[in-house]
């Protein structure tokens, strides 16, 4: 039996994306294969706390919330909806725990790590990078650590979060069939960067 092979949206963007960032100012890589599940569930129920507490971190009930444990980010993604993220292979282990928490009760637990990618942007530039094509306010204040949201970039759909406010560093996710133009566009976007202006 063939061994299963996976690519990333944007395995062939690697040299792209190293190539358009610039060292002290922006960086932008793929994260590719991050574990990606969605689970929807009525937040009041026993079922969602239960599944907090397996997960080692409550449900966000805040709008833009996320919520960390260890490995695990959990990003409130509406009033019942969250997107569970882990480490690359974790997303069967993550199912198994929340499925177990249910213990029956109705929910969608849903393997969604196909769907989409993840974009990671660092560095002193990547605030004024993003407002290119964000219309979200990032000023730390406003969007702080540990805070997403669901956006435009550019005319594209993303989860934007934010990681590191210092620095700073976001993750921006995108569906796997709008990766190659988010990434186009970022390196785009890059490229005054490299000029020595600014």
């Amino acid at each position: 039996m063939a061994e299963p092979y996976a690519e990333s949206p944007l395995a062939t963007y690697t040299e792209v994306l190293s190539r358009h960032s610039v060292p002290g100012r922006i960086d932008i890589a793929e994260r590719p294969f991050v574990a990606q599940v969605d689970v929807r569930v009525d937040p009041k129920s026993p079922a969602a706390e239960r599944i907090g507490t397996a997960l080692g971190a409550m449900l966000p009930n805040q709008p833009g919330e996320v919520a960390v444990a260890g490995e695990l980010s959990v990003l409130w993604l509406g009033p019942d909806e969250w997107l569970i993220l882990g480490p690359e292979g974790s997303q069967e282990t993550i199912q198994d725990t929340v499925n177990a928490a249910l213990d029956g009760d109705h929910a969608a637990v849903v393997d969604v790590s196909a769907n989409r990618t993840i974009l990671s942007i660092t560095g002193p530039k990547t605030r004024e990078l993003l407002n290119k094509g964000c219309a979200l306010d990032l000023h730390p204040r406003s969007f702080a650590v540990d805070r997403c949201a669901q956006t435009m970039l550019a005319r594209a759909g993303v989860i934007l979060v934010c990681r590191d406010t210092q620095l700073p560093s976001y993750w921006v996710i995108v569906r796997s069939s709008f990766a190659r133009y988010v990434a186009d566009w970022l390196a785009d976007a890059a490229v005054e960067y490299g000029s020595g202006s600014g």
